[in-house]
């Protein structure tokens, strides 16, 4: 086809609200964009060629968005292994028990309730993993006092929950038998309000007897804080 003809189909396309890049792939050659531009120079453009227009740049857009968040997401994943890796050996610290009571004693002062409100021992959270360690670390440096059979739970939960189905969920999680768990009202300011996170399961409260080992743990934060604090002010 000479260049003439070529000019003319392209025009006519154009005119139809062809892009520059469907002229190219209907004639079937690799026109440059500026020639394609200079040929078509002064061609109306039919109503509906803006939004055609339109729905490529959101495509476009689209398709750089999924992109780039694939891009994030494998950043966030490499970012979190170099967390992993660089960190991994300080769970070998916890084999020494004096670091996993200091551990242990954080724990406490930060999520369990202090003796002047609580004689005993009792926390409460929303993440079993947390729970699980806290009851291990306390058989661990507790032994002659704690054990399996010390825990008691209860769920503090929400109005529309089964409390049946979460006591078993906890049970299992924390490998605390049903019958040492205690019976629990829903809270009554969640009434008429649908929880929305399908997979909240409550709040387990764990107690213990061990009133002695409550206030030796915020002994030992209160030492470390203070100690840390007269640390940093000495710098």
């Amino acid at each position: 086809m000479d260049r003439r003809k070529l000019k003319e189909k392209a025009i006519g396309l154009r005119k139809q609200g062809k892009t520059y890049s469907e002229i190219r792939q209907d004639l079937g050659v690799a026109i440059p964009k500026s020639t394609l531009s200079n040929w078509c120079s002064g061609v109306e453009l039919p109503p509906l060629y803006q939004e055609k227009i339109k729905k490529i740049v959101l495509k476009s857009q689209a398709k750089s968005r999924a992109i780039a968040m694939i891009v994030k997401k494998e950043k966030r994943r490499e970012f979190l292994k170099n967390l992993i890796d660089s960190n991994l050996h300080l769970a070998d610290r916890l084999k020494d028990k004096d670091f996993l009571k200091v551990v242990l004693a954080v724990i406490y002062s930060c999520e369990g309730s202090k003796w002047k409100s609580h004689s005993g021992l009792l926390l409460g959270n929303t993440d079993p993993s947390l729970l699980r360690f806290y009851m291990e670390s306390l058989k661990i440096c507790y032994p002659n006092v704690i054990n399996s059979e010390t825990f008691r739970c209860r769920v503090s939960h929400r109005a529309d929950q089964d409390i049946k189905e979460l006591n078993v969920f906890w049970s299992k999680e924390l490998g605390v038998p049903l019958h040492h768990f205690y019976k629990s009202k829903p809270d009554p300011r969640t009434i008429g309000k649908p929880t929305k996170k399908k997979d909240y399961k409550g709040v387990c409260v764990v107690t213990s007897r061990g009133s002695e080992i409550q206030l030796e743990l915020e002994t030992i934060a209160k030492i470390l804080f203070a100690g840390f604090n007269e640390n940093i002010r000495g710098r």
